[in-house]
């Protein structure tokens, strides 16, 4: 990497985390208001059979679907033209599908043209999301000065609540704030408009980082896009088995756990929200002494914590999760403590596995494939398995993945002391 002028560590730290932010402000956003975007855009009894497959098809599918697509085609782009560059096409790219979800017509206004334009923007969000863990993740890990890849990376986890949080307070503001007809007339759209400006204000942060690739491998031959599965395939599996424990860890432990209460325990709804809140704000500031703490112990210990404490304990966990607050509280901060293990320094781990040539396109497709697999397939096989009257199965089978990466970490080499490739 060039040399770095002081205060341009920080201005990389911030170029990375409030623009994955504001990505995942726009991702979340969208599911917190998915019951009036429902009810505009696809309306009930419109005894039109096009107009349910693409409610479920655009709701359900579609950005997990692109994601993978997203980290193949823009982790190219990091590694072809520059982290920087890819990193302000992903912001603009949410921008722009947060602001055309703002503007989705309605059914009544404009019939299928309204669930058309709404799977449009999510597969251009499901892209722009695949693509900025590629990149911010390469970008961040490459940014950070010696032995403190882990705390740079704790920053991707750190950002990413961010956004979440940020997300559901405006939803909250808004619902709280205006009646249920403004709010099903305009009162949707408005923070998909706050997410748009949010874009352009990141992208403006973006614009002035430090680009991370070195001159060396920017000389170099351009990799084609299918190089890094061509030529590290044991590398992308990896990555698969790195990733497959700990996304369903922690899309169980961050957004499925409140519904799980509800369904299982019959909790509170709004209870379980308060609780869930409370943990991921816990969650958030957990994340830089996790990534701290992996410059000075090493990578593997706090992965295998994370794996093994998880195995053992996720099924006692979630069979403690009772009609009780308290009892919720404590169950999701145990399980935030031990999935640091595994968020804080999910970024460093899978650079350091790459070299700098295909470093992005080498984590963004498989990384993105395992959190479509497992990660975004978690709150429907628990529903399925309650469906079934199976519902302490859901458990076992999160305890199953989380022991299989175990294994993957036992065989992972220790880098966090080698010097990084750039």
């Amino acid at each position: 990497m060039r040399g770095r002028p002081p205060g341009r560590t920080a201005r990389q730290l911030v170029a990375a985390s409030v623009g994955n932010g504001v990505e995942w402000y726009d991702w979340f956003a969208y599911s917190f208001l998915a019951t009036y975007i429902a009810d505009e855009i696809f309306p009930k009894g419109t005894g039109n059979s096009l107009v349910p497959l693409l409610s479920t098809f655009a709701v359900f599918a579609v950005g997990f679907f692109m994601r993978p697509v997203g980290g193949l085609l823009l982790g190219a782009v990091a590694d072809r033209a520059g982290r920087r560059g890819a990193l302000t096409l992903t912001i603009l790219l949410m921008g722009g599908s947060s602001l055309l979800v703002a503007v989705t017509p309605t059914y009544a206004s404009a019939g299928v043209l309204g669930p058309v334009v709404l799977v449009v923007a999510r597969l251009v969000q499901g892209l722009s999301v695949g693509g900025e863990f590629a990149a911010s993740t390469t970008f961040l890990v490459e940014s950070a000065g010696p032995g403190r890849r882990g705390l740079f990376s704790s920053f991707q986890y750190v950002s990413t609540t961010a956004g979440q949080l940020a997300a559901s307070g405006v939803a909250a503001l808004f619902v709280s704030t205006l009646d249920d007809g403004q709010m099903h007339q305009w009162g949707w759209r408005a923070p998909f408009v706050i997410g748009a400006l949010l874009s352009l204000a990141g992208f403006w942060v973006r614009r002035g980082a430090q680009e991370t690739r070195s001159e060396k491998h920017a000389a170099s031959p351009r990799p084609g896009l299918f190089d890094a599965l061509r030529g590290h395939p044991r590398e992308s599996l990896l990555i698969v088995g790195i990733t497959a424990g700990g996304t369903i860890a922690y899309y169980v432990w961050t957004s499925y756990l409140p519904t799980y209460a509800q369904v299982n325990a019959g909790f509170d709804k709004g209870d379980a929200l308060i609780a869930g809140t409370i943990s991921l704000v816990f969650f958030m500031l957990l994340q830089p002494l996790g990534g701290m703490l992996s410059d000075r112990v090493g990578r593997k210990p706090l992965l295998l914590g994370f794996a093994v404490g998880f195995a053992v304990l996720c099924v006692p966990l979630l069979h403690a999760v009772g009609d009780s607050f308290v009892s919720l509280l404590l169950v999701q901060c145990a399980g935030m403590v031990l999935l640091t293990g595994y968020t804080a320094i999910a970024a460093a781990v899978n650079a350091e596995i790459f070299p700098a040539r295909v470093r992005a396109a080498g984590i963004g497709f498989p990384y993105s494939l395992a959190v479509a697999l497992f990660g975004g397939t978690a709150p429907y096989i628990g529903t399925l398995f309650k469906e079934l009257e199976m519902p302490g199965a859901f458990p076992w089978y999160v305890a199953v993945l989380c022991l299989l990466s175990a294994l993957v970490y036992l065989r992972l080499p220790e880098r966090a002391k080698e010097e990084l490739e750039r």
